[in-house]
């Protein structure tokens, strides 16, 4: 909790630290009823049985839709089990409204009286559970441990108040999340049509009409005419690593622990333009294109475009669903833990292919989308840094609206 609380005038020390004398401290099994006893899990093969209109809720959100419902009510999910207990990927507590089905993997709460539903999920989803962790191998809250987990608790008004100002924050960071569907929903269109030449801008020709039509100024070709295979080592550069949403990046910036080998002799080298791939997850769609020189691990397949192809346009093309397919086709392997797409099999998948600078104008107007989705996600993850920042101030009385200081006692620390 805020230690700018701490000897605070018009302040008291409680179980979850200095909070406002008119706040009360309390359990969360003594505001909430847990229904947690009505919950029922669906096998995969019920849920298939039973597809409908009604959620299907999970820990983490919306697993599938059911044609039944076991809640009808204004509620609280907790999620019981699963890394997010530790991780904290995704919202472990939010609200859920109307009739929808609860598995026995997020805890159903039901504020009790007039308590504030919004202040209370704020509450939960702002404090860390790792020391309420019950389980090993698998995180674990259980219920017991959740009903005794304290809580402060401001009189009903202000409850009321705090969930409306995290309400705006929420609309404001569900409205940008919104802009970012249509965007990408944009992009994916534009794609389906630039990609096949279904789309084109005027000087460079007519559209075609057809499926699987070669629009007048391009070229039917295997891949191998379009690239060459880079087999260059150099352990001295940096370490890269390829991602299928963050591009090439340097291999310090992913989160997961470096597994690369000490001995980077046989690491492959890979310089602005190249697209590197994963040569295992092809057939996923995991590949890039680079705009930093250095090394990555053995287990990729580095492209250099030959003269006349851009590799922006290529890297869209790469990503194009029915080009990821005819990967699939080619990769090699009985299953799909060892399906490999080696540079050699790679070359001989054909593509239709425009001319270089037709390439480069479908590349750029592809690249503003993504420019543009980049610049709404820095938004959106701004907001939600913003709404963190007032829910550590909110939530502790550290910061209070002004309408609630007025018969505070005086004191230095008392400005919001």
């Amino acid at each position: 909790m805020s230690k700018r609380n701490e000897n605070r005038p018009g302040y008291k020390k409680t179980r979850v630290g200095w909070i406002p004398e008119k706040w009360e401290c309390t359990k969360l099994g003594i505001v909430v009823d847990f229904l947690d006893g009505k919950r029922i899990p669906l096998s995969e093969k019920e849920r298939k049985n039973r597809q409908g209109r009604y959620p299907y809720y999970g820990a983490s959100g919306i697993i599938d839709y059911v044609d039944d419902y076991i809640f009808d009510d204004e509620l609280i999910l907790l999620g019981e089990d699963g890394a997010n207990i530790i991780e904290r990927s995704s919202p472990l507590a939010f609200i859920v409204r109307g009739k929808i089905w609860v598995n026995n993997h997020a805890h159903v709460l039901k504020p009790k009286g007039k308590n504030t539903i919004g202040f209370i999920c704020e509450y939960l989803e702002s404090i860390s559970y790792i020391k309420y962790n019950t389980g090993s191998a698998q995180p674990k809250l259980n219920q017991e441990v959740c009903q005794n987990i304290p809580i402060p608790l401001p009189p009903l008004p202000e409850q009321k108040k705090i969930a409306e100002i995290f309400s705006a924050w929420d609309r404001a960071i569900e409205q940008v999340g919104k802009l970012i569907d249509a965007k990408q929903r944009l992009k994916k269109g534009l794609m389906q049509q630039l990609l096949t030449g279904r789309m084109r801008f005027a000087e460079f020709g007519k559209p075609v009409r057809g499926k699987g039509e070669l629009p007048e100024g391009w070229k039917a070709c295997k891949l191998g005419a379009c690239f060459k295979e880079r087999k260059e080592t150099n352990p001295d550069l940096p370490l890269l690593a390829i991602t299928s949403d963050r591009g090439v990046i340097p291999r310090d910036e992913v989160e997961r622990k470096d597994t690369s080998n000490a001995d980077k002799s046989k690491y492959k080298r890979i310089a602005p333009g190249d697209i590197g791939y994963n040569t295992m997850r092809m057939w996923q769609g995991v590949s890039a294109v680079s705009t930093l020189e250095g090394i990555v691990s053995p287990a990729y397949t580095i492209c250099t475009p030959r003269k006349g192809h851009s590799s922006s346009f290529f890297g869209y093309l790469f990503k194009y669903p029915p080009m990821i397919h005819l990967f699939h086709r080619f990769s090699q392997g009985l299953v799909s833990d060892t399906l490999n797409l080696k540079f050699r099999h790679l070359s001989q998948v054909k593509a239709n292919v425009p001319s270089e600078t037709e390439q480069t104008r479908i590349a750029a107007v592809l690249s503003t989308c993504d420019r543009e989705i980049e610049l709404l996600k820095k938004k959106q993850e701004k907001l939600r840094k913003q709404k963190k920042g007032l829910m550590q101030k909110l939530l502790t009385g550290e910061v209070r609206h002004p309408k609630f200081l007025k018969d505070e006692p005086e004191g230095p620390n008392n400005e919001t």
